[in-house]
């Protein structure tokens, strides 16, 4: 058996996401959803992607609720333009109206859209200012109009669609040009400009209450979303850090006891080697020396969980099997069946700590063995099998390596793997071959 020796778990530097997701401390980890990008380049959580979808599907909602609004508004001016002089024409000033009339119909109905309304402030400015255009235009070529009407209806889209200083600058410019042209148009001048330019104003600050209230409702949501993610991340640090501390306990306790332990039976059994003992002595205190090694790695195993290090997986079989060339220089080989796919955690650790039970029970008893580890993705389930092979010397496969087993030999290695395995809804099995032994690992999926 190799000198036991005591060395600290391996320290990892890993980030506070990672350990936590590791740990299984994040929400969503398992099967978490695709990753909505946040404004500020980073990824929001699925909390606040849905809190950022309820207010787009609620933007929706308020246009859809809008477009009966703006159909009224549309029929009002149309039909006030067609009882106005010059009334829509084919020729002269009536095709001109006609055509301005058609035109702001189109943009109207543009605006009040859906699909438009989802467009940046670009498109949203084109179109409103093709809507204040045309209002002017109409209230140029029909004083008795819908003067004031038809051109207000840009400012109040502006005041709703487009951010505060380009909203400001859209209505200041759509209710100048409106009332230069009533004041140019219609008498009393000054008292039609100023009616155009309150009605203007009365429009811009109703669109932008509207605008403020969706906003705040929007951002009040995003913040108790926010906020949750927060307190549930704090709620995850705490936890965190106290398995820290717990982990840090175990390891100062169990492990450096285990550590003492080892060495004692190290230095029995070598004294037992100078003296003249019985053999079952020597193979009690073999077999001890065996489970503090075995008790020293599952305790660092321990403390590597409670910190939220990464386990090893099934990914990690395809090293294992080079360490395991490597280190005894047996022929070992690695095949792969089936087209590879992410297990669950504990049904790949369980699959990884069988294959490594196996190879580490050939080197004890089969040392030179030729091995071969199979993986095998199938329909339903996921299969690893390592099978050996020895030159026989007359004895049976059963009694050629006794002990290489849990139930062959009186140890603990095929129940622990038995046990792991059923943890994660698997079964283990094994049992000698004609010249050698199979080691047969199966999990669901």
């Amino acid at each position: 058996m190799p000198e036991l020796e005591s060395r600290p778990a391996a320290v990892q530097t890993v980030s506070v996401k990672a350990r936590l997701a590791a740990a299984g401390l994040r929400h969503g980890a398992a099967q978490p959803d695709p990753p909505h990008p946040a404004p500020d380049g980073e990824h929001a959580s699925a909390r606040v992607a849905e809190a950022r979808s309820r207010a787009r599907e609620r933007g929706d909602r308020q246009r859809q609720a809008l477009r009966p609004v703006g159909a009224v508004f549309l029929a009002v001016v149309v039909t006030t333009s067609a009882q106005a002089h010059p009334a829509p024409g084919l020729h002269g000033a009536g095709l001109a109206v006609a055509v301005v009339l058609a035109v702001y119909a189109a943009a109207v109905a543009t605006a009040v859209s859906v699909g438009w309304a989802r467009r940046g402030p670009a498109a949203q400015a084109a179109v409103i200012a093709l809507i204040g255009g045309c209002g002017v235009a109409l209230a140029v070529l029909q004083p008795h109009g819908p003067v004031e009407i038809a051109a207000s209806m840009g400012v109040w889209i502006a005041a709703v669609r487009l951010p505060a200083v380009p909203a400001a600058v859209a209505a200041g410019v759509l209710t100048a040009a409106l009332a230069v042209a009533v004041g140019l148009t219609e008498q009393p001048a000054a008292q039609s400009a100023i009616t155009a330019v309150l009605l203007c104003l009365l429009l811009a600050v109703t669109g932008q209450f509207i605008r403020r209230g969706r906003q705040s409702q929007d951002r009040t949501e995003l913040l108790l979303a926010q906020l949750q993610d927060a307190r549930e991340a704090e709620a995850a640090a705490a936890a965190l850090a106290e398995r820290s501390r717990i982990a840090g306990e175990l390891h100062d306790v169990l492990a450096h006891s285990l550590s003492g332990l080892a060495i004692q039976l190290q230095g029995a059994r070598k004294l037992a080697g100078r003296e003249a003992v019985s053999e079952p002595l020597r193979a009690a205190i073999q077999r001890s020396a065996e489970l503090t090694r075995a008790g020293l790695a599952d305790a660092r195993q321990a403390v590597s969980a409670l910190r939220g290090e990464r386990l090893p997986n099934l990914d990690q079989l395809g090293a294992l099997v080079e360490d395991f060339r490597r280190d005894t220089g047996a022929d070992a080989t690695l095949r792969v069946d089936g087209t590879s796919r992410p297990l669950p955690a504990e049904a790949s650790l369980a699959l990884f700590r069988g294959a490594q039970e196996a190879l580490t029970n050939i080197t004890r008893y089969a040392p030179g063995a030729t091995t071969a580890v199979t993986v095998s993705y199938q329909a339903d389930r996921t299969l690893v099998s390592i099978e050996d092979h020895v030159c026989s010397t007359g004895a049976g496969p059963g009694t050629a390596r006794p002990g290489l087993l849990a139930d062959a030999g009186g140890g603990h290695g095929l129940t622990a793997m038995r046990e792991r395995a059923q943890r994660a809804g698997g079964t283990a099995r094994a049992g000698p071959t004609a010249d050698g032994w199979l080691v047969e690992l199966e999990v669901p999926r």
